[in-house]
């Protein structure tokens, strides 16, 4: 029985400890992981972020270029561009950024889009 249930506690904690299943968390929190590894160095907030530039060029202060910033961005959207990538953002694989991470980033960068 003891062992059993050191099984079942260990399939659990293997299944749960993911670096994007942290329990408690809301899909956006999730969301912002997935941001800081994968978007930050081009999209954060902040001067030397070529991405955030690039955007704030583009829109003249009519938008923010900060992504993190926005408040039209909806997940579709975001699927779109990273999937599919626009101008010089490259797209990224299912490999890179799961369909599961996709999703949460999606409710992360739309969480200011009152919709």
């Amino acid at each position: 029985m003891k062992k059993l249930l050191g099984a079942c506690t260990a399939i659990a904690m293997a299944v749960t400890s993911g670096p994007i299943e942290a329990s408690g968390q809301t899909e956006a929190e999730r969301g912002l992981a997935v941001f800081q590894e994968w978007c930050v160095s081009c999209h954060g907030i902040g001067p030397g972020h070529p991405g955030t530039q690039a955007l704030d060029h583009r829109y003249q202060g009519v938008l923010p270029g900060a992504l993190e910033q926005r408040t039209d961005l909806s997940p579709e959207i975001v699927k779109s561009f990273v999937r599919n990538g626009i101008s010089v953002m490259p797209f990224f694989r299912k490999t890179e950024i799961s369909d599961a991470e996709l999703d949460t980033l999606g409710a992360y960068l739309s969480r200011n889009n009152p919709r």
